[in-house]
């Protein structure tokens, strides 16, 4: 794991998703698969070391009033193509937020936080803003050179879906997908991580709400990443399925990808 994780100041969660065995006995290049949190307290230093990844497309699944409010940090030398899709990416009846902190309201206790986020995994997949973004993703794995990098705000839950996804569909064994998906509780300065956001939601929804939740709501559990691709094979009778069916992902693609990531 800490050789995955690349460790700085003020963007959380930002590690390589590659490095994984895949089917046919390859493995997924590492270097060139990345994923984050927001950049807006990047520091000087972190630009540094992010440009020094030689990123050619960053994939931002954050919607238009997420990126206005949380605008990334870039360096002079930022080079890379950013691809979004206009609008909203979480439920637009939620006033736009993302969702550890759509699911805090109303949340008091652990097992609400719990119970929350498992429902908002559920419909996630099919949010049309979120899915629009996700379609930009696969497309620029299949097509784009050079290294990519895939955040949200906190890099969690929408990143979280949408590196699982890439990562069955390279056949990656699910017992790797999860793990990667886990990854977010320990990945660098966790707690820092989990206090940021508790500011945000206590900002939001005041002090009544109980330690155990905030960290609940700032985490991720095996239950919230099975219950999307649960109800991805339960519509579409399996996660490749629903990366066919709604995000386009062909054949020609996944071998496209193949190709690319295989080292």
């Amino acid at each position: 794991m800490v050789e995955r994780v690349l460790p700085l100041e003020g963007v959380h969660n930002f590690r390589d998703y590659g490095g994984y065995a895949m089917r046919g006995g390859a493995r997924l290049k590492s270097g060139l698969l990345f994923r984050s949190g927001q950049h807006v307290d990047a520091t000087e230093d972190d630009l540094g070391r992010i440009d020094a990844l030689a990123l050619r497309t960053v994939i931002d699944l954050r919607g238009d009033s997420e990126r206005a409010t949380y605008p990334c940090a870039r360096s002079p030398a930022f080079a890379a193509d950013v691809l979004f899709a206009p609008g909203e990416t979480v439920d637009a009846h939620q006033d736009h937020d993302a969702p550890h902190i759509e699911a805090a309201r109303n949340v008091r206790t652990a097992a609400e936080a719990h119970a929350t986020m498992t429902r908002l995994y559920a419909t996630m997949p099919w949010r049309p803003n979120l899915v629009a973004v996700f379609r930009h993703y696969v497309d620029a794995l299949a097509h784009r050179p050079g290294a990519s990098l895939l955040h949200c705000l906190a890099g969690k839950d929408r990143t979280g879906v949408a590196a699982g996804l890439f990562h069955t569909v390279m056949g990656v064994h699910q017992d790797d997908v999860m793990e990667d998906y886990l990854l977010t509780n320990t990945a660098g300065n966790a707690e820092r991580r989990i206090a940021a956001g508790a500011a945000t939601v206590r900002a939001n929804f005041g002090p009544a709400m109980q330690d155990d939740a905030v960290r609940t709501l700032m985490s991720v559990h095996a239950d919230f990443l099975t219950t999307s691709f649960t109800e991805m094979k339960a519509r579409h009778g399996s996660i490749e399925g629903y990366a066919a069916d709604v995000l386009g992902v062909s054949p020609d693609m996944v071998r496209q990808m193949e190709e690319r990531f295989a080292a």
